[in-house]
C-alpha cells in the first residue's frame, strides 16, 4: 500500500472518525474534512434539522452528492457519516477514489460516546438496541469496504492517529493497523 493522497475514514457514529481524522489528517499533511459537518455548513442548518424536515432520505441524498464532490478532491482526509456506505454509489466512490479506513468501536463503546448528542437516529426509548441494529446491517458493509481497519476501544486518538500514519506511509505492510 502507498501513501494516499485521499484516505476515507469509516465505521459507525462514535468510532472516532473526526477526533481521529483532524490528527490523521495533521500527521499526512493534508486537509481534513468532515462529512456532516460539511453538509451543516453548505445547507445552513444541523443535521437533526435536515432529518426533521427531509426525513432520512433527504438527509441521503444531500450525504451522497456532497460525498462525490468531496471523494474527488485530492489532499484530504473525510471523514464520512456511519449511513454513507448504505448507498451503493457512495461506495464505489469510496472504494474508487481513495483508501478506505475502517475505525471500529464496539456497542459499548458508541453508547458511552455518543451519550450526549442529538443523532437523530439515536432518539427514542432504546438506543443501545438501535446501535446494535445498526452495526448488524452496517458491519459487512465497513468490512467489505476497507483497505484497513484498526479497533478504536482504546480511546487514544492520537496513538490510533500515529498507527494509521504509519501504516498509510508504508508500502506492503498488512491491512490491519
Amino acid at each position: 500500500m502507498t501513501t494516499s493522497d485521499r484516505v476515507f475514514l469509516i465505521g459507525p457514529m462514535g468510532a472516532g472518525k473526526s477526533t481521529i481524522g483532524r490528527r490523521l489528517a495533521d500527521r499526512l499533511g493534508l486537509a481534513f474534512v468532515d462529512l456532516d459537518t460539511a453538509i451543516e455548513s453548505r445547507t445552513g442548518v444541523d443535521i437533526p434539522r435536515i432529518f426533521d424536515i427531509e426525513g432520512e432520505a433527504g438527509f441521503r441524498r444531500r450525504e451522497a452528492e456532497l460525498l462525490d464532490e468531496l471523494t474527488s478532491r485530492r489532499d484530504i482526509v473525510l471523514a464520512t457519516g456511519g449511513g454513507a456506505v448504505l448507498d451503493d454509489a457512495n461506495r464505489q466512490h469510496l472504494a474508487q477514489r481513495g483508501l478506505v479506513v475502517y475505525l471500529r468501536a464496539n456497542v459499548a463503546t458508541q453508547l458511552a460516546r455518543t451519550r450526549n448528542s442529538q443523532r437523530p437516529l439515536l432518539q427514542g426509548e432504546d438506543p443501545e438496541g438501535r446501535l446494535r441494529a445498526i452495526l448488524e446491517t452496517r458491519a459487512p458493509l465497513y468490512e467489505s469496504l476497507a483497505d484497513l481497519a484498526i479497533d478504536t476501544e482504546d480511546g487514544m486518538p492520537d496513538r490510533i492517529a500515529q498507527r494509521l500514519a504509519h501504516q498509510i506511509r508504508r508500502p506492503g505492510l498488512p491491512h490491519e493497523a
